[in-house]
């Protein structure tokens, strides 16, 4: 059976769909969210609109991730460039600290700072800021797991991580109006929380797209499931040994199944056929499976 690239492309389009709908939101969010920060007197709500820029950026490195992890495999690349789309989750990740850096230092400078209390009305504008936010997390995060794409996912965390931005910053100017005076730098004190919570994000980014560089192990339940499939088939014996490898959206299976010692080259080449036979197909993911007949003795 060859492996299935038709699968693979629809799985990536999917991905690469949902991700230019989020530059294109996340561009028109960052023009209000910027301009209203501005004429409202509000740095909470400037700094949630550079991290809506921030977005933009690295929803197009994910773009640009899945377009290169969608080229078929060559010569070069025999396993494909499935690993195009963990470096992008990698660079979102980088991408989300450097902004949470920013925000931090421009907060203590605001914080230090005299300034006015924001405008009230920039409290309507991060009231539909989170809704479009957070509706746009859970649209791209089901999207991703669906997929089962780390760059995705990460793209989605990005999204999740700007709605409590926004929050943080409703809060903090929420705060300041409340208050009166004395209380101005709320809303200040607030993006700086936000900020700890962005970092937070950046590293569930980070981790999950850095061990899938290093070729970690994917779930135990993930190996687990192979095992099973491979184990029903006719006259396999047993399971030795099983590694599995996650290239971008797709599956690398090498498995040693057990057999009749007894039994002729050609009868173990037919039961190793249909071994991988069976596992890309119960196992959409899986575009390819190397299977070693050993003796069971």
């Amino acid at each position: 059976m060859k492996i299935k690239p038709d699968n693979t492309k629809n799985l990536i389009e999917r991905g690469l769909k949902t991700t230019f709908i989020g530059i294109i939101a996340s561009f028109v969010l960052a023009a209000i969210k910027i301009f209203t920060g501005i004429v409202g007197n509000s740095y909470a709500l400037l700094a949630d609109g550079i991290e809506s820029l921030t977005d933009i950026f690295t929803s197009s490195v994910v773009l640009t991730g899945l377009y290169f992890a969608a080229k078929p495999a060559d010569e070069d690349h025999p396993y494909g460039h499935g690993k195009a789309e963990p470096f992008a989750g990698v660079a979102v990740a980088f991408g989300i600290f450097i902004a949470a850096m920013i925000i931090v230092i421009q907060s203590v400078y605001e914080i230090i700072t005299p300034h006015h209390a924001p405008a009230p009305f920039t409290l309507i504008v991060l009231i539909l800021v989170i809704i479009t936010k957070e509706t746009l997390f859970r649209y791209v995060i089901k999207v991703g797991l669906t997929v089962n794409s780390i760059a995705v996912k990460s793209d989605a965390w990005h999204h999740r991580s700007d709605a409590i931005t926004s929050a943080a910053a409703f809060i903090g100017i929420s705060i300041a109006l409340l208050g009166g005076g004395g209380y101005e730098s709320a809303d200040d004190f607030a993006a700086l929380f936000a900020s700890v919570i962005i970092i937070i994000n950046a590293y569930r980014i980070f981790k999950p797209a850095f061990y899938e560089l290093l070729d970690t192990a994917p779930p135990h339940q993930t190996i687990q499931k192979v095992k099973e499939i491979a184990g029903k088939v006719e006259n396999v014996m047993g399971i030795d040994k099983c590694f599995v490898r996650k290239m971008g959206v797709e599956y690398f299976v090498d498995i040693h199944v057990l057999v009749d010692a007894n039994l002729p080259v050609f009868k173990g080449h037919e039961i190793a056929h249909q071994v991988k036979d069976q596992l890309m197909k119960e196992h959409s993911n899986i575009s390819d499976v190397l299977v070693h007949i050993e003796p069971y003795l």
